[in-house]
């Protein structure tokens, strides 16, 4: 092991496959019954929260993660963090999703945004958002199928 003269940290990466079921992610309802199973019915109308599920090649999911949360009204996602671990965890592909605690699943004009510059970030990355979901307990609406990404 090679010993550097610098007090500038070293970063390093440690990448472990943990054995998990996985799931094929075949459409946006395939993703909103995973999605209902991670959310937090108890707060899923009180608190708005956004979460990923990241993916390989084949659409297996590899995992998720709770990527904010926020108040009543809004959450943040910050892309740098969606990006960086999904790059770190060896995803293909990527979809986002984040709850409305009003119940209503029109797309406000910061959720188009967001999307929008996701689908952005994700081309330069060669990382793609597959969809982007606003889940409500009873229903969701997909950018995907509405033909938005």
């Amino acid at each position: 092991m090679k010993i550097f003269k610098t007090p500038l940290p070293e970063i390093t990466l440690k990448y472990k496959v943990h054995h998990h079921q996985k799931i094929k992610i075949k459409s946006s309802s395939d993703a909103y019954k995973l999605f209902l199973d991670i959310y937090n019915l108890d707060t899923i109308n009180y608190i708005e929260t956004a979460v990923v599920l990241f993916l390989n090649r084949a659409n297996n999911t590899i995992g998720w993660m709770k990527i904010s949360e926020g108040g009543m009204a809004c959450t943040i996602i910050d892309s740098k963090v969606l990006f960086s671990t999904a790059l770190q965890c060896g995803a293909s592909s990527i979809i986002i999703s984040h709850n409305h605690p009003s119940g209503e699943i029109v797309p406000s004009e910061q959720d188009k945004i967001l999307t929008k510059d996701l689908v952005q970030i994700g081309k330069l990355l060669d990382l793609k958002l597959l969809d982007h979901l606003i889940v409500t307990e009873h229903k969701h609406f997909s950018f995907a199928d509405e033909g938005m990404l």
